[in-house]
């Protein structure tokens, strides 16, 4: 038999997936997880469509909720990098104090 995709599903729809493919299912960072009902599968393993045998037990991490959670699990929105500050002109400084800009408006180093 082959492993269901669970990714995306409601814990109450995992479980009744599962059940209907002859899986068993753990889930390590839910120890209520017979509990839970609309945390949503964020991660499982083994990965959909591997051949399992049956009673072979599925891994399912989920989403916390509002409030929940030491650092929650799922999709982070990726952040782009802050520039530094300053500006060109902390990329123009010259070593010992003195920028390339205000060198070369003197005309002496």
């Amino acid at each position: 038999m082959r492993v269901p995709r669970l990714v995306g599903l409601m814990a109450v729809d995992a479980r009744t997936s599962a059940e209907a493919r002859g899986v068993l299912l753990a889930s390590p960072d839910r120890p209520d997880f017979h509990l839970a009902v609309v945390d949503y599968v964020v991660r499982q393993y083994p990965p959909p469509g591997v051949e399992v045998p049956r009673g072979a037990v599925v891994t399912v991490w989920f989403d916390f909720g509002e409030g929940e959670g030491g650092g929650g699990a799922g999709v982070r929105e990726p952040r782009p990098p802050r520039q530094p500050r300053g500006g060109m002109q902390r990329e123009l400084d010259e070593p010992g104090g003195h920028s390339y800009a205000a060198c070369a408006s003197f005309g002496s180093p």
